[in-house]
């Protein structure tokens, strides 16, 4: 049994070694754990930053949310701070982290507030967490809050007692990889912290008193956040030991290990152990220990064992089926292995022989233990009378083996007969240990047994005098019988052992073989398709079963790929299969879900989430898998999730690359145009200069002039579209009136305005405004040339400026028919027309890049369809854009 004391033989995992490897290959991320909002998981994150900033380390602040708490705003100062980007969201200016601005910076350590948030539609990613790992990717150390309601195996219990459903999660896997520091505040505390208005506003805080905020839930949210640190740190030394090769349990944390046997009440040890894992709130592993004498199992014994590892997988713990000599080393072995603190073990009703003949596995697992908590649960005694007899009868063989053993035997006394003359009886005794060991090596322990009784039996009657009867006269006679039945039995237990370890050693070596062929046909694999249809081929081979792979195809859940033959689904299958894709459990027989399918549903599930589903079914009645396959099943169901995770990251990698490469193709595309077409442009001006002075009259003049304006401001555009996706802008920021401004741009486009009425609303009383006066100039000058040329003359044009009470708002509104329904943000889009409306007929760059420009310069622009007709787009500018008024 495993030691506290340290092992020198021990040698250090390699997989421990792969993870520490690759840790140090990325950036370091710390978690500040707490159990609810205004434990101060914020103020401790800054603290730790500002001191190492102190410490000459580089420290920037991606995002910190400090909910307008003086003290936690005060930490703020003297840090560097990375400028959020800001995306207007159903009519809200909301800003968000920037991670390329961030990753441009490559500070040694970025602070990121709200690990759990739910970054606004359009961003890169669709949580934060992932932005994080887009960080820890690129070499740097990122310091990070959470709350513990918001990791994705609490959420269920965390609503159950809460009432409250987080919707913003994280996956358990990110701790793996994670430093994490709690941080703690008694209940008492943070109410106090609550009703003083240091968490909410009063108004917020008296409703959360009575809700979220109770004592109750605070102390439960508390426990669970101790719990989940605890485990994180225990797992984190469970590494380092592994890498270091220290041996021992080391309790820190505790570990369940429960052994299933084939003894009646396996399950009840499984639930047994799932309730002291939740009360422990501890990592719990179900094992089975294949001993040669598990191949003498009936069928109930397998489902036993098979239905006992399936609830234990059900309910969340890991499973392994381990192949070893006896039950007491496979278990020590495990306990070792998996540094386990406590055991679970059941004690069924032995009779006194078979404790004899085989020992007491609780008794000798007891006095061996020196650390190891072991809890015995005793077995119900079903087995009737009838069933002991078939138990203690079954495994003996087939009777060809007996009749194969009789024959060796009978072919070994012809011989011997045959060479009486030539050798002597003396040496015949030595002869008969040949088919002994034959016998035991190719057909078993009990036929070898039988053997060497038959070859005791044939060498009294045949060898010993007197002859052709079995009795002994010589004392010396009788020893040397007894000897060579003693020799027989013990070379054919021996014989009989070592033929049933080396077909558990193949098997297992067989079933290692075909895992690393499977694993590199799935990584030679390209598409789902053949993905799909090599993990069906392997699983129907392994398993013996048929298989199917599932995949969400136009809205349904489908077969990609089935083996042998086609899969033939039922309604009830499908409503299984269905199941389990949404909540990531096994569905079908065998399972708890459904039981009624005739296939057995496993989500091939990662990160990422459920990535299709797995099925496997027998012609027969049984189960799918069996007991000793259970662990395989598991192996083969992780590889292939694996491989259509894979083949997902590739598909956005590659279309990552296309929109790449697509992005440059248009900008050198747009550059060339934009600039080649200036040199003509310039001639053709000129040219229509020199007609006009020559020929001030012709009648086609003022439309070839305004046709060259508006070709020229359509070279304009190419040129300010190329900058702006090369983020070469560079900002002037000066005050504006916006007055000027607008008059600015009807006095430039008074050659198109010409037989347009503009109805002019902008007060002369309306404060200034901060930006950067060319790019508005920009912004409006777009805004209005489509107006003109998207309105026509139902109307006037109306230009409308308003204050409001958290901004000033400027509206360029026309006559026409209006925007087609749902594309109000779509128009914005480069080169987007939208056809049938008002939109149609134009180049696509005006409202792309004045929607450039307002991002750049933090204003809002946002389009929408008039009440009395027409189209109206407004500019927003924020309360921080406003000049405020001098005081007199």
């Amino acid at each position: 049994m495993p030691s506290p004391t340290p092992a020198p033989d021990k040698r250090p995992s390699p997989e421990a070694l792969l993870r520490q490897a690759r840790r140090e290959e990325r950036g370091q991320l710390k978690i500040f754990l707490g159990a609810a909002p205004g434990v101060g998981k914020t103020y401790a994150m800054l603290t730790e930053g500002a001191a190492l900033r102190r410490a000459g380390q580089d420290v920037v602040v991606g995002v910190v949310e400090t909910h307008s708490r003086a003290e936690t705003e005060a930490l703020l100062d003297g840090m560097e701070v990375v400028p959020r980007r800001e995306e207007l969201y159903r009519g809200h200016r909301l800003s968000e982290m920037d991670l390329d601005a961030l990753i441009r910076r490559a500070p040694t350590l970025a602070l990121v507030d709200e690990y759990a948030h739910t970054n606004i539609e359009g961003s890169r990613h669709p949580k934060r967490w992932q932005d994080v790992e887009e960080l820890l990717d690129a070499g740097i150390d990122v310091y990070t809050t959470l709350n513990v309601q918001h990791v994705e195996s609490l959420n269920d219990v965390v609503a159950s007692f809460t009432r409250v459903r987080v919707r913003e999660t994280v996956p358990d896997s990110v701790f793996e990889r994670a430093e994490i520091k709690l941080v703690d505040l008694p209940p008492d505390e943070l109410i106090d912290r609550l009703k003083d208005g240091k968490v909410y506003v009063p108004q917020e805080a008296s409703r959360a008193l009575g809700h979220f905020f109770s004592k109750p839930n605070l102390s439960a949210l508390r426990e669970m956040a101790l719990r989940r640190a605890a485990l994180s740190v225990d797992r984190q030394m469970l590494n380092d030991l592994d890498a270091g090769g220290v041996a021992g349990t080391y309790a820190a944390g505790e570990r369940i290990l429960v052994a299933i046997s084939e003894q009646p009440g396996a399950d009840a040890l499984v639930r047994t152990a799932k309730r002291l894992a939740d009360g422990l709130n501890a990592p719990w592993t179900a094992v089975h220990i294949e001993t040669p004498r598990s191949q003498g199992f009936d069928e109930a014994a397998q489902r036993r064992i098979a239905s006992a590892l399936a609830l234990a997988a059900t309910l969340g713990a890991t499973i392994a089926s381990i192949p070893a000599e006896n039950v007491i080393a496979g278990l020590a072995g495990q306990v070792e292995a998996q540094r386990a603190t406590q055991l679970i073990i059941g004690r069924s009703q032995r009779s006194w022989w078979f404790e004899l003949r085989h020992g007491s596995v609780v008794e000798s697992l007891i006095r061996a233990s020196k650390d190891l908590a072991i809890h015995v649960i005793p077995s119900p005694d079903t087995i009737e009378m009838q069933g002991r007899w078939r138990g203690l009868t079954r495994g003996w063989g087939r009777p060809q083996s007996y009749g194969a053993a009789a024959l060796l035997i009978a072919a070994t006394t012809l011989l011997a007969k045959l060479g009486e003359p030539l050798i002597g009886r003396g040496a015949i005794d030595l002869i008969y240990l040949v088919p002994v060991i034959f016998a035991a090596t190719l057909y078993g322990l009990r036929p070898g047994l039988f053997a060497s009784v038959a070859a005791a039996l044939a060498f009294n009657f045949f060898f010993l005098d007197p002859v052709h009867t079995f009795t002994v006269a010589d004392p010396q006679s009788v020893l040397t019988m007894l000897i060579l039945t003693g020799v027989a039995v013990v070379t054919s237990n021996l014989a009989g052992r070592l033929r049933t370890r080396a077909q558990i050693g193949v098997r297992s070596a067989q079933e290692n073989a075909a895992m690393a062929s499977f694993a590199q046909t799935l990584a030679r694999a390209s598409d789902r398709e053949t993905t799909a249809i090599a993990t069906c081929e392997e699983v129907s081979r392994l398993l013996d079963v048929r298989a199917v792979v599932m995949t969400h195809r136009d809205g349904l859940l489908q077969p990609l790929a089935a083996r042998p033959g086609e899969a033939r689904i039922s309604p009830v299958d499908q409503a299984a299969a269905e199941w389990a894709w949404t909540s990531g459990e096994p569905a079908g027989r065998g399972t708890n879900t459904l039981l009624a399918s005739d296939w057995q549903f496993h989500p091939l599930k990662t990160g990422l989430g459920v990535l299709a589903i797995l099925g496997i079914a027998r012609d027969d009645d049984r189960d799918p898998v069996s007991a000793g396959r259970a662990a395989l099943l598991a192996t083969l169901v992780g590889q292939a999730a694996l491989a259509f995770e894979r083949l997902h990251l590739e598909d956005e990698m590659r279309g990552l690359s296309v929109l790449e490469e697509r992005d440059r193709l248009r900008a050198a595309l747009l550059s060339s145009i934009g600039h080649d077409l200036r040199t003509p442009l310039t001639g053709v001006t000129a040219a229509i200069e020199a007609i006009g002075a020559e020929y001030p009259g012709a009648k086609t003049l003022p439309m070839a002039k305004a046709e060259l304006s508006r070709l020229r401001r359509f070279l304009d555009n190419l040129v300010e579209l190329v900058r702006i996706d090369a983020g070469g802008l560079q900002l002037k920021m000066d005050t504006v009136d916006l007055t000027d401004a607008v008059a600015g741009v009807v006095h430039d486009l008074k050659d198109i305005l010409r037989g347009h009425h503009i109805d002019f609303q902008v007060p002369a009383a309306l404060p200034l405004v901060r930006s950067d006066e060319r790019l508005l100039h920009h912004i409006l000058l777009n805004l209005l040339a489509n107006a003109v040329q998207h309105g026509g003359n139902a109307g006037p044009i109306a230009i409308i400026g308003r204050r409001t009470s958290d901004g000033l708002l400027l509206t360029i509104r026309d006559r026409g028919p209006g925007l087609a329904p749902g594309t109000e943000t779509a128009i914005f889009e480069t080169f987007a027309q939208g056809a049938g409306s008002d939109r149609h007929g134009g180049s696509g760059l005006g409202l792309a890049i004045a929607k450039g420009f307002a991002d750049a310069l933090g204003i809002a622009v946002s389009a929408a369809n008039h009440a009395d007709g027409g189209a109206a787009f407004t500019l927003a500018f924020p309360d921080q854009l406003i000049v405020p008024a001098p005081i007199p």
